[in-house]
């Protein structure tokens, strides 16, 4: 079985390094064509890894190769298979197809077509990496992996002056994030002398009894330190507030790779991070409730910035926002199941989302703007009818993917009991009347109402090629049917088995499922409960907005000015960023260079000590007069000195 893990992280990143390197060789097509055949038999072997795990195979737990051993500690690439990773491996590996198929009708006109496509199968291997690691090492690897590929793909179009801010924008707040991963890593190799998981894993009820003393008087204890330093690199790829600002500019890069960033890739690898840490987050109510307090409030808040946002990419990129913070509060509360699985149905109808997006743009001549659109449906039907289907799983629509994920979710976190659960309750529920306000407002402006486009635009519209409308159908089929399949086994009858740790007193979902007997059952329980009435007062509300009195928003825009403004600066979280720190660091940068390295290093170590020298030798020079009656008297005070120390000293 190592050979076929192997083939499965290695097919993307082999097809990367031919696609990289040889494009100019096999061209365009030959590029294409060895990427998307990589990446398919990652998927079919994924899919088989899967099927063996569900069928009863143990998971595996090995070495591939040892890198180096540094004070006793081996530094390996290894995997870690399970029903967990199996998962992961699957919805990596699909989404990541389609985008490959997509891209070839999304990107065929642009010249960087076969280092496009190099890297995002090099994305896809960095992230199966991630999934598949045994240990820290390689978790971490594969983690700064997707960073990179991250800001290659943001920045792809490098001539424009905004990727290239967006792309070092995202770069650096990552680097925050891992900062703080990396001291939980340290930590963790602190207490256990190992960098692999089972180890930590199996020294966690240890660590949990000791304590850091990080301030005088001060003790913290070990575990909710480790876990909270290593949800500061899950803040960072799952763009949780505040490390949340990299995400909407990331929309700056081509729409395949927002679709394969938001939907199965980086993002997710926060999430899929702290539900494998989970042993180790059991142990910590502290960490949990951080977890769920952050997850909450980005969960809410980033909500309402897709209401007031005109770019389709950016309001689908607000939505990823919120729908992260949705995971990271099933996390919180303990229900990692649910965390994991709304991660699944999201990979779906969000890839879907993205590539609906792109659809439009490609037939409005890159036109991203919803106020010059309108009345698409009759000219992208099968678009508009995949994008409804990937809208309707987002808002959770009763029986679509998403309505199965988020509504446990919510019953989880009713039955939960880590601190900050009320508040998280009441931000998860209103964010669904939130969540269908902004979706369906999409919706209706881009596909209904009264066509704004120009009238060169409008004669050329028609639907997009087959490559493009083939990755949305097949996306369209699991967001509609893969909760009807899934939800009982994932959520209640032990999918994960020992892959995702639980402690009783936490075990939020046990308490879902007393009641749960067949999906059709839960799904009529539902409509006892508030989400699904919010869900449909957000479609009303953005039908009336937006279709039945268009000139309302414009009022209430008016009305609520203040609050507007709040929203359409962002909180201003980035006007904190770019003025306070990023200018606070330019000052420090210039105190250092002035105070540093102009006026210490130079200004005195350096031309200081020359001209030290200097002033010396221009007053040891007259000591040399030429005339011999000065040497002999600088002779006897020399000698007068030389004696007089020897006498002190005797």
């Amino acid at each position: 079985m190592q050979n076929v893990y192997l083939t499965i992280a290695l097919a993307p990143l082999l097809a990367a390094i031919i696609a990289g390197l040889g494009g100019r060789v096999i061209g365009r097509a030959g590029a294409h064509s060895v990427t998307i055949a990589g990446v398919a038999l990652s998927f079919g072997l994924s899919a088989w890894v899967l099927w063996q795990q569900l069928g009863g195979a143990p998971a595996y737990n090995g070495v591939v190769y040892t890198w180096l051993v540094t004070d006793g500690i081996p530094m390996q690439v290894g995997f870690l298979i399970d029903r967990l990773s199996a998962l992961m491996m699957v919805v990596v590996t699909f989404v990541s197809l389609m985008v490959h198929v997509y891209t070839i009708g999304y990107m065929h006109d642009d010249d960087g077509y076969t280092r496009f496509f190099a890297y995002i199968s090099l994305f896809t291997f960095s992230m199966l990496m991630l999934v598949m690691s045994n240990n820290f090492l390689q978790l971490f690897f594969g983690w700064e992996a997707v960073g990179l590929v991250s800001y290659l793909l943001i920045g792809f179009w490098y001539t424009r002056p905004s990727a290239i801010f967006a792309n070092l924008k995202a770069f650096l707040v990552n680097r925050v994030g891992d900062f703080g991963f990396l001291l939980g890593i340290a930590a963790i190799v602190h207490f256990t002398g190992s960098l692999d998981y089972a180890r930590a894993f199996h020294f966690a009820p240890q660590i949990a009894q000791q304590s850091f003393t990080l301030f005088e008087g001060q003790a913290w204890n070990a575990m909710s330190v480790i876990c909270i330093c290593l949800f500061v690199g899950a803040m960072g790829k799952s763009a949780q507030v505040p490390l949340h600002v990299w995400l909407p500019d990331s929309m700056e890069g081509p729409t395949p790779i927002s679709a394969l960033i938001h939907a199965a890739t980086m993002v997710t690898a926060g999430i899929f991070m702290v539900a494998r840490m989970s042993p180790l987050f059991e142990l910590s109510t502290t960490a949990l409730s951080v977890v769920l307090v952050i997850g909450a409030t980005t969960a809410l808040f980033m909500g309402f910035l897709g209401i007031v946002n005109n770019d389709i990419k950016r309001v689908i990129a607000y939505s990823t926002l919120s729908q992260l913070g949705y995971m990271t509060v099933a996390l919180g509360v303990s229900a990692y199941s649910a965390g994991i699985f709304h991660l699944m149905t999201h990979a779906f109808f969000k890839a879907l989302l993205f590539l609906g997006a792109g659809s439009v743009i490609i037939a409005m001549h890159h036109e991203q703007d919803m106020r010059r659109m309108g009345g698409l449906k009759k000219h992208l039907p099968i678009t508009y009818w995949t994008t409804l289907a990937g809208a309707l799983a987002l808002i959770g629509f009763p029986g679509f993917s998403g309505f199965f994920s988020k509504d446990a979710l919510i019953d989880a976190v009713g039955e939960s009991h880590t601190p900050g659960h009320v508040y998280a309750l009441v931000c998860v529920t209103a964010g669904v009347f939130i969540t269908a306000l902004y979706t369906f407002r999409l919706i209706f402006m881009t596909f209904h109402g009264e066509e704004r486009m120009d009238a060169h635009t409008r004669e050329h519209l028609h639907e997009s090629p087959w490559v493009v409308t083939v990755p949305l159908v097949l996306l369209a089929i699991p967001s509609v049917i893969i909760g009807w399949l899934t939800v009982g086994p994932v959520l209640f009858h032990g999918y994960f088995g020992s892959a995702i740790a639980v402690r009783p007193e936490h075990d939020v979902l046990g308490e879902v499922g007393r009641e749960f007997t067949t999906p059709l059952a839960f799904m009529l329980h539902a409509f006892l409960g508030l989400p699904v009435y919010l869900a449909a007062a957000g479609v009303l509300t953005a039908w009336f907005l937006y279709l039945k009195r268009p000139e309302l928003p414009a009022r209430l825009r008016e009305m609520f000015a203040p609050v507007y403004r709040v929203l359409d600066n962002k909180y201003w979280f980035d006007w904190f960023n770019e003025n306070v720190i990023a200018s606070g660091c330019r000052a420090l940068g210039r105190l250092f260079w002035r105070g540093g390295d102009e006026l210490l290093i130079d200004g005195v170590l350096v031309n200081g000590s020359a001209r030290a020298v200097g002033w010396f030798a221009a007053v040891a020079r007259h000591v040399q007069s030429g005339y011999l009656y000065h040497y002999a008297f600088a002779m006897i005070i020399g000698l007068s000195a030389l004696i007089a120390w020897f006498l002190w000293r005797t």
